[in-house]
């Protein structure tokens, strides 16, 4: 005891060096120690870990002060090395050669008997050690106090990547390693000082442990001090949450000692109850439920850590800590753990560095880093939010004096209701969900595969603006389809001048593969994206005839949120969505070749697990109710596609392209031979579709985009309904003098660019990337065109303590279908993708950290449901109706 009558308490911390060029775990532990006082740090197991000491002391306020100064003694010698400091459970990019357990022969003996153990210990813990009067009481007190652990570890929930970065589901996935040790439980249950020795002599005995030292429990009484010592906490970045902590276990002690004293016996909780409650804090944290272990019953994390404070209020008074640990408590609740921050990082760029590079300022500055003041709610600060206006934009949802739109007057107060720590929670399940579906994406780059971040306020798409969308969406895409079928063919549109001929001949899309034998669908879907302009209005940006992906995700993101957000109503006119994967196979059936019968084979071709988008390939697959295929299992014979399948093959009608044309054509099919001249062989005969067309690419070419109105208006004699931004063709000089001159202020695409690769926003981008841009387009001026910068739309966004604007984009897709006399039908589905960028980011691409939104699309104002659009194209030419030949 200290002289204030108050148990004295030290704590233990782990700490991970990470190289600060790659973030990756470094085996340097030596090295910094070298430059540290011996006496309060030491290396550990791996020798990537540095742990260190505290003093002891009965002054919380104390303790803080030292583990401020402690921590701060490490990460400037870590600094001196070119070395970052990360306190969390785990840290997600480590290279398991470059790491080896530290040489001393205990730690050599427990790798040769533990061996995988020993080598994936690649966690930190936070221990606190508590005064106690003689190893009775601390045997005792441990099986006392073992119930209200987990909500401990919850507090202290900070590892929810592996090593290789692969997202656990856990938001202590340092749990899971530490349960697998022998000798780790909730606790001892042993009565007496006596019962634990016999049963620590018994272990080491059985050659399971070599010294008292490995016992894991998760509390325990210390081997060599007369302490109680809590070990099941993850390492945290905020010194906070370990001042939290160990204020509460002492408190714990404190009631459970004077318990024993008073006679009372020891309240039986069931050992399985035990680990159960154990991993249900692993999993959860703060963002979810958890065990209750004296009511036998779940609860949510918040009332679980209010409880336990107001249960030991008496003890934290008399300690001097009731104020503190209260404030804390509110704080840590109100900041959610460590894990969910790491997953929003690791959310607004897609990168695992990222996580790396907030663990280690969190760690240096000792405090959580939120992304809004401790004051902001939710909405409240929303209006005023510099990012509202962007470069003179347009919210979506609440208007400049920061009242909700009409289409959000139901839906904001909700979730103000729900609150910020409610809404971690139901953001949590969604990404449970998302997992369990498979409705992950990988970026460029990125080594796994992970959930696309899916924010909890939905998008409303009112039904006049759906009404226009539509219609404009299905009139581009004829024109577009139009300019395909003509390009491939007779060519009109380059010898009346509509069109010029250097750009198709300089067009990377425009492919001989492209020409088919007569007069069929090219564009069978076309995945459109629009903005909202300043003024509200929608705006073309970008078509993709090749590989329009994105749609299974906006089914599967209306599932999921309907489920993790029940009190979200859908509004009247709501569109559903179930029959959009039916349509989409109806489209693929429709484009078969005439003599495919009535019931076209229709297969959806993938080059694989390793493409971006292969949970949609096998998410609409399924839906479909086509087999998913690879090429290896195709090849042709007697001029028509099979599938194989065993021993028995299958001819087939249509194949849905999900890879690259070059890719598939150079795949090689189940006989061993090329595909190439099989497939266009088929094609050239009409016994095979290939959806969308081999060639579109010269459709979606960012330099045809520059004449898609004008093609609107000479192929289909219509005024285009859908405004485009105005775009420079690099390709011509006087237009490319103008981007050289004003490259700061426009946004430069390569023409053959898609998924956001290359795009460079002027008024965003670095001198260095400017010059660089420059030099490009010097060099290669056909390779790029140049746009204005469109004022994006922003949309309320949940980051975890409140709503911020983010730029959002839409994707809508459109089908079209022959009409039966050489036109085409079209028709929108009510399935959009909106996809939401990083905070201060205008590009909303996945592979640029971006996320989405479910899509509230209301029913048209003619009350049609899947916004179908029908009607022959018209030749704009002659002012004719006709069909587009």
């Amino acid at each position: 005891m200290d002289p204030g009558g108050r148990r004295r308490l030290g704590v233990e911390e782990e700490f991970h060096l990470v190289d600060t060029a790659t973030r990756r775990l470094a085996p340097r532990a030596r090295e910094v120690l070298e430059r540290l006082d011996g006496g309060h740090f030491v290396g550990e197991l791996q020798r990537c870990v540095v742990e260190v000491n505290s003093s002891v002391t009965g002054d919380l306020a104390a303790m803080r002060r030292e583990l401020l100064d402690r921590r701060a003694s490490l990460v400037a010698a870590a600094g001196e090395l070119g070395l970052g400091v990360a306190a969390a459970g785990m840290v997600p990019l480590a290279v398991p050669a470059e790491l080896k357990v530290t040489e001393t022969p205990r730690y050599r003996r427990m790798l040769a008997d533990y061996q995988l153990l020993a080598r994936e210990q690649l966690i930190c813990g936070a221990q606190v050690h508590v005064d106690v009067d003689g190893r009775d009481e601390a045997v005792d007190v441990s099986n006392r106090v073992a119930p209200s652990l987990p909500t401990l570890l919850a507090l202290s929930a900070s590892s929810p990547f592996w090593a290789d970065g692969t997202d656990t589901g856990y938001a202590s996935a340092r749990t899971l390693v530490w349960q697998r040790w022998p000798t780790n439980s909730l606790t001892s249950l042993a009565g007496t000082a006596a019962e634990f020795d016999d049963l620590v002599d018994s272990l080491i005995a059985s050659d399971v442990i070599t010294d008292p030292g490995m016992i894991y429990f998760d509390v325990r009484p210390s081997a060599h001090v007369p302490t109680l010592e809590l070990r099941i906490c993850d390492s945290s970045p905020a010194v906070d949450t370990v001042v939290l902590i160990a204020g509460l276990f002492r408190a714990l002690v404190d009631r459970e000692a004077a318990a024993r004293a008073a006679g009372e016996p020891v309240r039986p909780f069931s050992p399985v109850l035990g680990r159960a409650a154990i991993w249900r804090a692993a999993r959860s944290g703060l963002e979810g439920d958890l065990v209750d272990m004296h009511k036998r019953t779940s609860r949510p994390a918040a009332d679980v850590v209010a409880d336990l404070v107001d249960e030991l209020r008496p003890q934290l008074e008399r300690n001097g800590d009731w104020t503190t640990v209260r404030h804390l408590a509110e704080g840590a609740v109100r900041a959610g753990s460590s894990a969910a921050r790491q997953r929003r990082a690791r959310r607004r760029r897609g990168r695992m560095t990222d996580v790396v590079d907030l663990l280690v300022v969190e760690t240096a500055t000792s405090t959580p880093v939120l992304p809004v003041a401790e004051e902001d709610l939710l909405f409240e600060s929303y209006a005023a939010d510099p990012a509202h206006e962007g470069r003179g934009g347009f919210d979506e949802a609440v208007n400049p004096a920061g009242v909700a739109r009409t289409a959000y007057r139901g839906l904001l107060p909700v979730l103000r209701a729900l609150g910020p720590a409610t809404l971690r929670s139901r953001e949590q399940h969604v990404e449970d969900a998302q997992r369990a579906a498979g409705v992950t994406f990988r970026a460029a780059g990125q080594g796994a595969a992970h959930v696309l971040p899916l924010d909890v306020l939905p998008r409303v798409v009112e039904a006049v603006e759906w009404d226009l969308i539509r219609r404009g969406a299905v009139q581009r895409t004829r024109a577009l389809d139009a300019l395909l079928r003509d390009v491939y063919g007779e060519q009109q549109v380059l010898a009346d001048g509509v069109l010029p001929s250097a750009l198709l001949d300089s067009a990377p899309g425009f492919r001989s593969t492209g020409h088919l034998v007569g007069d069929v669908v090219r564009a069978h879907v076309n995945g459109l994206d629009l903005v909202r302009s300043a003024l509200g209005e929608w705006v073309v940006i970008e078509d993709n005839l090749r590989i329009p992906s994105g749609v299974a995700y906006a089914l599967a993101n209306r599932g999921i949120v309907t489920e993790a957000l029940p009190e979200l109503a859908p509004p009247a006119g709501l569109l559903a969505v179930d029959d959009v994967a039916a349509t989409l196979r109806r489209t693929l059936e429709e484009a078969a070749p005439a003599g495919a019968g009535a019931s076209p084979h229709v297969v959806l071709v993938t080059s694989g697990p390793e493409d971006s988008a292969y949970a949609e390939h096998e998410y609409l697959a399924t839906a479909m109710g086509v087999p998913l295929l690879t090429p290896e299992s195709l090849s042709v014979v007697g001029g028509r596609l099979h599938r194989h399948h065993g021993r028995a093959s299958t001819p087939v009608d249509v194949v849905y392209a999900r890879m690259d044309e070059d890719m598939l054509l150079s795949s090689v099919g189940r006989d061993g031979a090329r595909l190439r001249a099989g497939l266009t062989g088929a094609l050239r005969t009409r016994a095979l579709t290939v959806a969308n067309a081999l060639g579109n690419g010269v459709a979606d070419d960012k330099a045809v985009y520059a004449f898609v109105p004008e093609l609107v208006r000479y192929y289909l004699g219509e005024q285009p309904i859908l405004g485009s931004v105005p775009t420079y063709l690099c390709a011509d000089r006087e237009q490319r003098d103008h981007v050289l001159a004003s490259l700061d202020s426009l946004v430069t695409k390569p023409v053959d660019g898609f998924g956001g690769m290359g795009v460079l926003i002027g008024p965003d981008a670095t001198d260095e990337a400017l010059a660089r841009r420059r030099a490009e387009l010097v060099a290669a001026p056909e390779k790029f065109i140049a746009q204005d910068v469109v004022a994006l739309s922003t949309h309320p966004t949940f980051d975890g303590h409140a709503f911020r604007p983010h730029h959002v984009d839409l994707r809508v897709f459109v089908h079209l279908r022959p009409d039966g006399s050489g036109g085409t039908t079209g028709l929108v589905v009510p399935a959009a993708l909106t996809r939401v960028a990083a905070f201060g980011s205008g590009i909303v691409n996945s592979s640029a950290g971006g996320g989405t939104k479910d899509t509230w699309v209301l029913g048209s104002v003619d009350g049609s449901v899947d916004g179908s659009v029908d009607g022959p194209a018209t030749d704009g030419r002659s002012g004719d109706v006709r069909a587009v030949r």
